[in-house]
């Protein structure tokens, strides 16, 4: 397959898997390109999601590394091919790259776990309320960035409107619930959406009340995007310059760790509800 110019995060994920597989075997891709009959610069291009696979292709170098992981084996191979555009693509000249292929992990993502404490989750946000949160950006957007922004963030959600959408698990500070962003009428309507969408069987929104003496996680926002085989799991970050993902299988575990820790101090998601239509009520 031809080469691939602009590889998305998906196909270097797809690449640096691969690698894993290599190094794990231990095989230089001197060795690697020799056992499978292929030059060096190709493994190389490969594994840098330079140069689209095939499954067939996947299978061979698992076959050629040893892995005896079957299901990882299936998993890779479900993300070959040449690059398929998404919606996402239609943002690229507008948006910074970390929202584009964010928008395309969580369309391929099983199951979402999200954590934030002065935020509500973008996949449960009102458009008045992701307005309001976009005028606040530094440095200040134009009100066309703000539109494409908000436009987005609204097809992003879509993932939670498919005939069978990912499970949605969301652990959020009641402090985010108090935030005041777009003022009162815009924070009811998004208290009132909260509720809305929380009835949702495949949606599981828990409030961490003030009661609560500790907070897992140091009050760092987290997405958490589960892949088909909890090796390809992937972590989103909120960074000021821009979103950060990780990967690492340390990584991974230690902020699956995390959300267990904030889920266990949560209130159930009754409770939350009950905590979200007095805060709606106060208001």
């Amino acid at each position: 397959m031809p080469p691939s110019t602009i590889p998305t995060l998906r196909q270097q994920r797809l690449g640096a898997e691969l690698r894993k597989l290599r190094e794990h075997a231990g095989l230089t891709s001197s060795a690697a390109a020799g056992l499978l009959g292929v030059k060096q610069a190709q493994i190389s291009s490969i594994e840098a999601g330079r140069y689209a696979v095939s499954a067939d292709r996947v299978r061979t170098f698992a076959r050629a590394y040893s892995c005896p992981d079957q299901r990882l084996i299936d998993a890779l191979a479900s993300m070959t091919g040449g690059r398929m555009r998404g919606w996402w693509d239609d943002y690229r000249d507008n948006l910074p790259v970390g929202l584009i292929d964010l928008a395309e992990l969580e369309h391929y993502a099983t199951a979402l776990r999200v954590g934030l404490v002065v935020h509500i989750p973008a996949a449960l946000q009102t458009t008045d309320h992701a307005r309001a949160l976009f005028k606040e950006a530094v440095p200040s957007l134009q009100q066309y960035e703000i539109e494409h922004r908000v436009s987005h963030r609204v097809k992003r959600q879509g993932i939670l409107y498919r005939e069978t959408p990912p499970p949605y698990t969301a652990v959020i500070h009641e402090a985010a619930l108090h935030m005041g962003y777009g003022g009162p009428a815009t924070v009811r309507g998004q208290l009132q959406h909260l509720l809305d969408m929380s009835e949702l069987n495949h949606v599981t929104v828990r409030i961490m009340s003030f009661g609560k003496g500790s907070f897992p996680g140091n009050g760092q926002s987290i997405d958490y995007l589960m892949g088909p085989v909890p090796q390809l799991d992937t972590v989103q970050l909120d960074a000021h310059h821009g979103c950060e993902f990780l990967d690492a299988q340390s990584q991974l575990e230690k902020y699956r760790h995390v959300l267990d820790r904030m889920e266990e101090n949560a209130l159930s998601p009754a409770a939350s509800r009950d905590l979200i239509h007095r805060v709606g009520q106060d208001i």
